[in-house]
């Protein structure tokens, strides 16, 4: 199928347009978020089916960032295809824009990644997904990450609102003037699942749920401002249970805490019949962080709430713990080398982020289609890239060991100083779970300040999610409170590094090596090209007959222990 321009269409890209009218506006003109929310559901739900050949409904929604508003008389403009199925649901991946008609301007509005699930008769088995693109062989592999983040999701957030005590930023504000009763910001509606409501066999549409989320978020919020608050933030959810066509939905929100430029709203729906002697179904659980806008479109100062005791006081603080966890996602995950530091803060409250972005980092640079072979020597093959600035490095060697042990002897870094000459040494400082560990690395090389150099890496390993994926271990900077720079080392930093290795026929494994450099050591490192091939070429035959050597080591799977002093 080609999209008008020549180019093939993946098979379940789905377009939308749809035009602005009053009647989908507020009282400022713009389309109301509760709209979008429905288009948007509808479009992803489209793509979903396309690919399953049956019904299907809303499992989540990650978080979605609205950066922009939509006027009306503007246009709407909803792309979504499936990125990748797995057992019976799958990842479609959304993207909107707005469209102004008179000026051909166009804004992205938010982009969104949604989950649905496939309803049959039957337990349904999807088909694979198929990338072609390198764009889609992109968002193939990411998915595999972004659905590990999201199944840990829930219970990350659980971990964290019970260990942590964050701040309140509003705390050393003085006096009582200007509170508001968190009660009186309190909203519940009723609404009648109807058959427009509903897809063909019966179910609720996603979207139409989220529409009434929003609208009674909206007012809940309103009751705090005394305006018209705009939606900027909806955090990651999940549809617990269905509701279908004659169900009584009970919408309940909340305003749990304002902070000096924004507020959160929790919302709470539960499903009943008409039997009033059947208990009450929890159907979804959201919270949605709303601003308030000037005539200039400066952002208005908020009262501060008064939560009640109790579950008021819980949520209250529950939800200081979640905007500290809101930010550090959004700082980790939208991470751009070229705009922050390369070194992220760890703590527990972000580190499902980080190793995210860890990953996510690495398959990005995998998936680059430029790559240049630079050198061949002793069957030890260059790589170069240039893009943005940025400088990589790939080095390819083909090993006649298992995929599944070399994997397990090149993650643990503790043992990367028998083969690689720039490891002096390398302790582990923390074993984060199974798959993520922090390490202390010192290498031989010596800064302008003739110290050596050290690092605290992040490892992050995967095993293959599916047939075809690699096996990855990707590394980066991270600094730790408790390990600052030290006078006897020069602190440096890796951007992002790390092994893909693929099995290969005739138990042979290919294994690829990639680093990517700052801007600053591009002009010398293209100067030495042929130095660094030799150099390569040495390392990396070590490196070969390091994982021959230790074949049988590795035929058990090495787990790094738990250090005796964590951190």
């Amino acid at each position: 199928m080609e999209d008008g321009t020549g180019d093939l269409r993946h098979p379940t890209e789905v377009h939308m347009s749809q035009m602005v009218m009053p009647c989908h506006a507020n009282h400022r003109g713009q389309l109301s978020s509760g709209q979008l929310l429905k288009w948007i559901d509808t479009a992803a739900c489209l793509s979903a089916e396309r690919h399953a050949g049956c019904a299907c409904v809303t499992a989540s929604m990650d978080d979605i960032y609205f950066e922009h508003t939509i006027s009306v008389g503007q246009v709407v403009n909803v792309k979504t295809k499936v990125n990748r199925a797995f057992n019976s649901s799958m990842e479609v991946g959304i993207q909107v824009t707005s469209e102004d008609l008179c000026s051909g301007k166009e804004w992205n509005v938010c982009q969104a990644f949604a989950t649905f699930v496939a309803q049959g008769k039957e337990k349904v088995k999807l088909k694979p997904v198929v990338p072609v693109s390198d764009k889609e062989k992109l968002e193939y592999s990411l998915a595999a990450e972004r659905r590990r983040m999201r199944l840990v999701h829930t219970d990350n957030i659980k971990e964290l609102l019970t260990t942590s005590a964050p701040r309140d930023e509003r705390s050393q504000e003085g006096g009582v003037n200007g509170f508001v009763m968190a009660q009186k910001t309190r909203v519940e509606s009723v609404e009648l699942v109807l058959p427009p409501h509903a897809n063909h066999q019966g179910n609720t549409f996603g979207g139409q749920i989220m529409a009434w989320m929003e609208n009674v978020a909206t007012i809940a919020a309103s009751r705090l401002c005394h305006a018209h608050p705009t939606l900027k933030v909806i955090e990651m959810f999940h549809f617990r249970g269905p509701s279908q066509v004659g169900d009584r939905l009970i919408l309940k929100a909340i305003v749990n805490n304002s902070f000096k430029d924004s507020m959160e709203v929790g919302v709470c729906v539960e499903a009943f019949c008409h039997e009033m002697n059947v208990p009450r179904r929890h159907i979804n659980s959201a919270f949605m962080t709303f601003v308030v806008l000037n005539e200039k479109d400066h952002l208005c100062v908020l009262p501060r709430i008064k939560p009640e005791s109790g579950d008021g006081l819980r949520r209250y603080n529950e939800a200081n713990a979640r905007r500290k966890i809101r930010l550090d996602r959004k700082y980790v995950i939208s991470c751009n080398p070229s705009e922050v530091p390369l070194s992220v803060p760890w703590d527990p409250s972000n580190q499902v982020y980080l190793s995210y972005n860890n990953v996510s980092s690495l398959k990005m640079l995998v998936s680059k289609a430029q790559w240049a072979l630079a050198s061949e020597i002793n069957q030890v093959h260059l790589y170069t890239l240039e893009d943005n600035g940025f400088l990589s490095f790939k080095v390819e060697i083909n090993v006649s060991i298992d995929a599944q042990q070399a994997f397990n002897l090149l993650s643990d870094l503790r043992r990367r100083n028998t083969w690689d000459r720039y490891y002096k040494e390398c302790h582990l400082l923390q074993q984060v779970n199974e798959d993520d560990a922090i390490y202390h690395v010192v290498s031989t090389v010596r800064s302008a300040e003739n110290k050596l150099q050290d690092f605290i890496i992040l490892a992050s390993r995967r095993q293959p999610c599916d047939v075809g994926d690699p096996y990855v271990i990707a590394f980066r900077s991270v600094t730790l409170k408790t390990h600052q720079p030290s006078e006897e080392y020069t602190r440096s930093e890796t951007l992002c590094s790390g092994f893909c290795i693929w099995p290969q026929e005739g138990h042979v494994t290919k294994i690829s090596y990639y680093n990517q450099f700052t801007p600053g050591v591009v002009s010398y490192l293209t100067t030495n090209i042929a130095g660094l091939s030799s150099d390569f070429s040495t390392t990396y035959k070590a490196c070969e007959q390091f994982l021959i050597e230790n074949t049988r080591m590795s035929s058990v799977e090495i787990k790094s222990p738990t250090p005796k002093d964590p951190l």
